[in-house]
């Protein structure tokens, strides 16, 4: 989450996901727990899709809210640029169904 109560996700622009986000804002986002049969939810909402070099100072951020402060900030920014990271901002609109246990059939292995 980004200090705007976002979901961001670090990809790539050639991912699918980036260009499905760019072709349709409407997202949804499955969020798993650590536990391999634990709980998850489904969140949708519209989605941002920020390009290199304008994506920088929002990794800054991911990485901070994530990791907290790096080691050499300059060196950092330099490297997102150099793999030329884009972030995708997700603003929740809603979300459920809230499932307390199981994987999601849909994503279950074999499906």
């Amino acid at each position: 989450m980004d200090d705007a109560g976002r979901i961001v996700v670090s990809t790539y622009p050639e991912r699918a996901k980036t260009r499905n986000a760019k072709r349709d804002e409407r997202v949804s986002v499955i969020v798993l727990s650590d536990d391999w049969n634990g709980p998850w939810v489904q969140i949708d909402g519209s989605a941002e899709v920020i390009d290199a070099p304008d994506s920088v100072e929002p990794l800054v951020e991911y990485f901070r809210n994530i990791s907290g402060e790096h080691p050499d900030w300059d060196e950092y920014r330099a490297a997102m640029l150099k793999q030329g990271k884009s972030i995708i901002r997700i603003t929740p609109e809603r979300w459920g169904p809230l499932s307390t246990g199981g994987f999601p059939a849909h994503l279950a292995p074999g499906s």
